[in-house]
C-alpha cells in the first residue's frame, strides 16, 4: 500500500530495536486474563489480527495456540523469527477470511490503523466471523476520543551490531475528523558506526467510546469496555466482545 508506514515496509527489520518483546509481558498478561474471563471456557485456539512483529505473541503463545495475521510481509518475517512455532498468515484484518473459527480473537494497537468507521466496522466483522459462539474478541486501541491527547515519546534499543533510537510525536491537525498523526524520527546506527536518520508518518484512527460499543453490538457481539492504568494519567480502554452462543 502506498500509504503504508515505512516501519512496516523497508524498515521492518529494525522493529525489534524500536519495540522489544520483553516490554510487552505485563500488557499481554492483562489481555490474556480478559480473554479468559470473557469466553465461556478457557480459550485454546486464538487468532491475532494485525500481529505485527509478534511481541504480544511471544508471551501469549505460552497459553494459547496462536494464528498470527498481518498485512506486512516484513513484519511477519520478524515474527516468524521470534515465534517459529506459530502459524503466520499474510492478510488484512478488514477482509481476511480463514474459513475457520477460534476460541478468541485479539487485535492489539494495529486496530489504530482503521481510520474510518467503515474500516473499523470491517475489522469487527472479521473478528466476529472468526470467533466461535461462546468465544470472545478483544480490541486494544491506543486511544479513544475521550482519552486522546498530543504527546511525545522516545526510546530504542541496542542490538547485535546495530542500534536504533527514535522520537515519536502524536498530534492532531484536524480534531473534526477521525484521524490523528504519529510522526517518527529514527536514528539507525550500523555496525560500522554509520548513522542515518529516517522519517516515518503513521495515520491512525480515533473514535468515541460509545461508537466502539455500538459498532461492536452491530457486528453481533455483546460488548463491554474495560479500563486499566497504563502508568499514564488517562488510562487505556480495552473493548471486549462476547459472541452469543445462539
Amino acid at each position: 500500500m502506498s500509504d503504508e508506514p515505512r516501519l512496516y515496509g523497508e524498515l521492518a527489520p529494525w522493529w525489534p530495536l524500536l519495540s522489544a518483546p520483553a516490554e510487552y509481558a505485563e500488557e499481554a498478561e492483562i489481555y490474556r486474563r480478559l480473554l479468559v474471563d470473557a469466553a465461556d471456557r478457557p480459550p485454546r485456539a486464538v487468532l491475532e489480527l494485525g500481529s505485527g512483529g509478534g511481541n504480544n505473541a511471544s508471551h501469549l503463545k505460552r497459553h494459547f495456540q496462536l494464528t498470527l495475521v498481518d498485512r506486512s510481509a516484513g513484519m511477519l518475517a520478524v515474527s516468524r523469527a521470534l515465534n517459529p512455532e506459530c502459524e503466520h498468515v499474510e492478510g488484512d484484518m478488514r477482509d481476511v477470511r480463514l474459513g475457520r473459527t477460534f476460541d478468541a480473537v485479539f487485535i492489539h494497537d494495529a486496530v489504530c490503523y482503521m481510520t474510518s468507521e467503515a474500516d473499523l466496522r470491517a475489522a469487527m466483522a472479521t473478528a466476529f466471523a472468526h470467533c466461535r459462539p461462546g468465544g470472545a474478541a478483544l480490541f486494544a486501541p491506543d486511544y479513544v476520543l475521550e482519552t486522546w491527547r498530543a504527546s511525545t515519546d522516545h526510546g530504542g534499543h541496542d542490538g547485535v551490531g546495530r542500534s536504533l533510537r527514535y522520537l515519536e510525536w502524536a498530534w492532531d491537525p484536524d480534531p473534526a475528523d477521525t484521524t490523528y498523526l504519529v510522526d517518527f524520527a529514527y536514528l539507525l546506527r550500523e555496525a560500522d558506526g554509520t548513522v542515518t536518520v529516517e522519517r516515518d508518518r503513521h495515520v491512525e484512527g480515533l473514535f468515541a467510546r460509545a461508537d466502539w460499543l455500538r459498532w461492536l453490538e452491530d457486528a453481533g457481539f455483546d460488548a463491554a469496555v474495560h479500563q486499566f492504568d497504563d502508568g499514564d494519567d488517562v488510562g487505556t480502554d480495552v473493548f471486549v466482545g462476547f459472541r452469543p452462543r445462539s
